[in-house]
């Protein structure tokens, strides 16, 4: 017998001999359960920290149990790491952070050591998937499992769908701005009443917020009134009765006064009369008047030829002195966008709009709403704490991304139950005044990172659903005004709102994809 044979045969006995002697080890200690993640994953991080309307948002780091710092992103990663699969795209940002939870490359070591470890496997596994430029990284089960998870869902996916094709917004602009235009050569002629106004783009489409498809748009027909007085309407800090401090003869708006108050359901009645007879002389294209909804201030038109356009023209009367008293402590940007941008902000002009406070069951119909909708859209336009935020060769971050999944979550919603009357008085200026107030609690961009896009989604749902439950949802620019309180919307509707966004997140979002 060849003496070489022999010694190759008395080593394979003792390897065989220790790999036994493993696997009974391994047997008489604790078995995992299989629902229990693989050690590889190790521990999750602290509980992600929760926007929520009151307060602070506390402070952005935490000593781990080592004494390290962990960022918040981090630890909410590793919190996302216990309840699904990591994919691919996880892999790849364990890398890059320490903190982020995955599993281990492969290591060195002995034969016997890697037999030894081979031995305790519970089962045997695919082979690992290759990873471009990382080498095997994951298995293909478990990428396949993060693919096939229930109620997984993926917002970049959504996002895209959302997406405004530019083909789409030049045909609908182009139709939108035949009326305008028309519309306000009309308003501006001489024999008008309403001579002075002229025209201010607001609205989603223009914050470059708009989602689905360019088929709704807010215009603003705004009318210089100096000189004004304003009374408040019971403490609202939202809704005044508008005065002149002079009233010469040759005011135009004289006409229009109530008792020396200047009354916005006469003025909203002049203006709708003047647009529906004019609507008729619009050549190459069918427009109808939509029939007034209580209490709104919006004239809605309805383009149904060539395309289906939905538009609507608000009255407002714009007033360059300082702002009222009740907005002294909103817009609260100095530590998100800087003292300067805010003392810039407050100098532009406010407007009033002929939107009606509730009074009872009713309406008082003489008052007017602030309007500050010149100044969000200057704050969707610069967004970010870094002045090159977004910009060509900027930092990406994703503040608008989760706005418009805010909005289509609520539109959605508002669609599955159409038939119900809960969700009517919801809009979407609820969520973006929730949205800001995210931006102010986390004002630094990197806490908008974009690869962290389903974790601020998740911290803007959050903040919302906070806002729901306790029936608060400060305006931003008149902090005393509560749009969640009882007499704006009642308590059932909010419950079942809060309990419709919970099912979602809980089982990932189906609504995104069931219309």
């Amino acid at each position: 017998m060849d003496p070489r044979r022999g010694n190759a045969t008395r080593r394979a006995s003792k390897a065989r001999a220790a790999t036994r002697k493993v696997l009974a080890q391994g047997e008489k200690g604790p078995r995992a359960e299989p629902s229990e993640p693989p050690a590889a994953l190790g521990a999750a991080g602290p509980k992600a920290q929760k926007c929520g309307p009151v307060g602070a948002s506390g402070p952005r780091r935490k000593k781990s149990a080592t004494g390290s710092t962990e960022r918040p992103q981090a630890r909410a990663r590793s919190v996302r790491a216990k309840k699904a699969p990591l994919g691919a795209e996880d892999v790849v940002e364990g890398l890059a952070s320490p903190a982020a939870p995955g599993p281990h490359l492969l290591r060195t070591g002995s034969c016997r050591e890697r037999d030894a470890r081979a031995a305790q496997e519970p089962r045997d596994l695919p082979e690992p998937t290759e990873v471009s430029g990382l080498g095997p990284l994951l298995p293909e089960w478990s990428l396949r499992q993060k693919r096939e998870a229930p109620g997984a869902w993926k917002p970049r996916a959504v996002l895209e769908k959302l997406r405004l094709r530019r083909e789409e917004i030049s045909v609908a602009a182009e139709i939108v701005n035949r009326v305008v235009d028309h519309l306000l050569r009309r308003l501006q002629s001489c024999e008008s009443d309403f001579k002075g106004v002229s025209l201010l783009r607001t609205g989603s489409y223009y914050e470059h917020v708009k989602i689905s498809a360019p088929n709704e748009f807010d215009i603003m027909f705004k009318l210089e009134v100096p000189r004004i007085q304003l009374e408040e309407y019971c403490n609202s800090g939202a809704f005044y009765f508008v005065k002149f401090k002079r009233n010469p003869k040759g005011n135009p708006l004289s006409q229009f006064l109530e008792d020396e108050i200047l009354s916005a359901s006469k003025m909203l009645f002049k203006f709708r009369k003047m647009i529906k007879e004019e609507i008729k002389n619009i050549q190459d294209t069918d427009v109808i008047m939509q029939r007034k909804k209580r209490g709104s201030p919006a004239v809605t038109l309805l383009i149904r030829k060539p395309k289906e356009i939905s538009v609507d023209i608000i009255l407002a009367l714009e007033s360059k002195s300082s702002w009222p008293a009740s907005t002294q402590e909103g817009l609260p940007i100095s530590q998100w966008l800087g003292t300067k941008v805010k003392t810039d902000l407050r100098r532009q002009p406010f407007y009033l709009v002929p939107k009606h406070a509730k009074e009872g069951n009713g309406f008082q119909e003489e008052t007017w709403r602030l309007s500050f909708s010149n100044i969000e859209k200057d704050l969707l336009k610069s967004h970010g704490h870094s002045k090159t935020c977004c910009e060509t060769g900027g930092v990406k971050c994703c503040r608008k991304d989760c706005l418009k999944l805010m909005k289509y979550l609520l539109e959605q919603l508002k669609i599955k139950f159409g038939h119900r009357k809960e969700l009517d008085k919801f809009c979407s200026y609820h969520v973006k005044t929730a949205f800001f107030h995210v931006c102010t609690q986390d004002p630094q961009d990197s806490q908008w990172h974009t690869r962290d896009l389903e974790l601020c989604f998740d911290n803007c749902v959050t903040y919302f659903l906070e806002c729901l439950k306790i029936e608060q949802l400060k305006h931003y620019f008149i902090p005393g005004f509560n749009l969640f309180s009882r007499d704006q919307i009642d308590k059932i509707s909010k419950e079942f709102l809060s309990q419709q966004i919970e099912y979602e997140r809980n089982n990932g979002f189906p609504v995104f994809r069931e219309f």
